[in-house]
């Protein structure tokens, strides 16, 4: 099923053990530093609980003198008995163990991590960026790019927050209250109880603000899929835009679809807005509670003052992890539904798979068979019906027929961009789908109707990647198209830089580039398909010329609306609705008079027409 925006309103559970299995997977490679971080964010938690008690020590034993007895019998012996000198102590204490050892603590973990988070990310971008390239091409006939590009950042980089800010800061806020509750509960138990009896408001906010929250979060994301939907369409045609002089409807439309994000936005920042403050004075009336009953309790010599203070300390430190804790849940919550559009994407099936024993490809005869060939890319209307051809090693053969007719499907089929529906397509006799991708497409030159450039330089679109194709074979192949003295007059030749699908270029030089990349590679068989509708009659001079060289001693499947482009061939093949209707030379199929002559008078006819 093709994805819609309405994908990204399912959020699914804030928590999935199973996709958080397949998450924590991730982390095994670098499970010894996620050790070493739980280790110093449980230490740290614990550390939380110390300054408190530190505060209760001084005052219990210093400043007040009533509450000396009452000290533990082992800190006597670690404290001085002079005030001066105990003061000291504890606050040299609270420097160095407390501060600074928190400090690195806190520093290391967050450290590691961060480094783990960026280190999943490089892997799972990388899987996610292999996956897309062994795809078949049906994927992507139904599946937007911008929302596979959204996969391999957006969604990623949610994860990343998971990992490095996520996962193991959970445990830190779960090790700080624990740590706290108990020194809470040991220290005075009934003051304790009063202290937590505001947690059912803090839980009734909390459940509040997730759904809050959770709502905005999803309407976010819808207006978050609708903008990159809408920007890679529009910049995409931005000229054929700006033809039409649809600038201002399409600011207007844009707006509209960014207001909606903004409101989303605003309404998440009403929630985060609301919800600290609310938990803050919560916390304020705990330590109002404290201070009125601790108060009380040290009048009557229940606690000591001591006590009480460290409790008001304890109170203030309680409610922060749990500010905290509401965070990470968001956090978790975005994770689970990045993963699970994550993980969709990479349980998408490769139905173009490698065969699990590959036939030999070494000697293989350049002939090509369709052999009664049928294949509809919905899985019901064929738009090639049984369809049988012979290419002989050598042969150039041309298909014509009407738009629609299947010419280009055939030369999906036999570069296994898909397979077939019924029938087999063989190379040298061998099924196509008994060779290796790589073995079988190695064969192959291909110049389409529209050339794809990608950003570098002249020679590196050209060369492809190729390592083994030298800088005088470059050389060689622009040569032989015609498209050399172009490239020596470009300020830097080879290395001239290539934009963006060469938008420098013009369509001419675009194609004769492709005719270089293909004739460097010195492919065995050759496919041009539309390789000259698109250039003006100058450029189709060179492109033939060009093409004796191409053609010679090889095999070639060529497909064409300009019938003067393939007079030449020896053997046409006529389509109609998916079949082979008719087959032979120019001259055999204009004696026939049957379609190829009506295709050969209706388009001379239309170039004799009056401008």
């Amino acid at each position: 099923m093709p994805e819609t925006f309405h994908e990204e309103e399912i959020l699914g559970k804030a928590y999935d053990s199973r996709l958080m299995r397949r998450l924590l997977h991730y982390l095994r490679p670098y499970r010894g530093v996620v050790g070493l971080a739980l280790i110093a964010i449980f230490f740290y938690g614990a550390l939380q609980a110390v300054p408190p008690y530190l505060l209760k020590l001084e005052v219990d034993r210093y400043l007040d003198p009533t509450a000396r007895r009452q000290m533990p019998h082992f800190l006597q012996h670690f404290l001085s008995p002079n005030p001066l000198t105990g003061i000291l102590q504890i606050a040299l204490a609270l420097l160095l163990p407390c501060i600074f050892l928190a400090f690195f603590l806190e520093f290391g973990q967050s450290f590691a991590m961060q480094l783990v988070g960026q280190k999943v990310m490089y892997d799972l971008r990388n899987q996610i960026f292999s996956h897309l390239q062994r795809l078949q091409l049906s994927y992507y006939d139904h599946n937007p790019v911008g929302r596979m590009v959204t996969r391999v950042t957006t969604d990623v980089d949610v994860l990343n927050d998971l990992f490095a800010s996520g996962v193991v800061a959970i445990f830190g806020d779960f090790f700080t209250l624990l740590s706290i509750l108990v020194v809470m509960l040991e220290l005075n138990w009934k003051l304790a109880l009063l202290t937590f009896s505001v947690l059912p408001l803090i839980i009734l906010t909390t459940m509040a603000f997730r759904k809050a929250v959770r709502e905005s979060y999803r309407r976010i994301r819808i207006a978050i899929a609708r903008i990159n939907a809408y920007l890679q369409e529009h910049i995409t045609g931005m000229a054929t835009l700006q033809l039409f002089s649809r600038e201002e409807r399409s600011y207007e439309e844009f707006e509209e679809i960014n207001r909606i994000h903004m409101k989303a936005y605003k309404d998440s920042i009403l929630a985060y807005g609301l919800f600290y403050p609310a938990v803050e004075f919560l916390g304020v009336l705990a330590v109002a509670i404290i201070i009125y009953r601790g108060g009380l309790m040290s009048l009557h010599g229940a606690v000591t003052i001591g006590t009480a203070m460290a409790f008001i300390q304890y109170s203030q430190r309680f409610f922060r992890p749990i500010q905290d804790l509401s965070d990470k849940y968001n956090i978790l919550q975005s994770a689970m539904a990045s993963s699970e559009r994550i993980f969709k994407l990479l349980d998408t099936p490769v139905t173009i798979a490698e065969p699990q024993s590959p036939a030999s490809a070494e000697g293989l005869e350049s002939r090509v068979d369709f052999r009664d060939v049928s294949f509809a890319y919905d899985g019901a209307h064929w738009v090639a019906e049984n369809v049988s051809l012979t290419i002989e090693p050598g042969e150039t053969v041309a298909v014509v027929g009407h738009t629609g007719a299947g010419k280009t499907t055939l030369t999906s089929l036999l570069l296994r961009f898909y397979d077939v529906g019924r029938g087999q397509v063989t190379l040298g006799g061998v099924d196509i789908r008994q060779l290796r991708l790589r073995d079988l497409r190695r064969n192959f030159g291909i110049v389409l109707q529209d050339p794809f450039l990608f950003s570098g330089t002249i020679a590196s679109n050209i060369r492809m990647g190729s390592k083994w194709i030298a800088d005088e074979q470059v050389r060689e192949a622009a040569r032989r198209v015609n498209i050399l003295g172009f490239i020596e007059e470009l300020p830097g030749g080879f290395d001239e830089q290539v934009r963006e699908r060469g938008v420098t270029l013009s369509t001419g030089q675009k194609q004769l580039l492709s005719f270089a990349r293909a004739l460097a590679h010195d492919p065995r068989i050759l496919i041009l398909d539309e390789a000259t509708s698109s250039v003006d009659s100058e450029t189709e001079a060179l492109i033939r010329d060009a093409l004796r060289d191409l053609l010679r001693n090889r095999t070639a499947l060529v497909i064409a609306h300009r019938l003067s482009t393939i007079q030449n061939a020896d053997r046409i093949v006529v389509m109609h609705k998916g079949r082979v209707r008719e087959s032979g030379t120019h001259r055999e199929l204009m004696e026939k008079r049957g379609i190829y002559y009506k295709l050969y008078q209706l388009q001379y006819k239309a170039q004799e027409l009056p401008v």
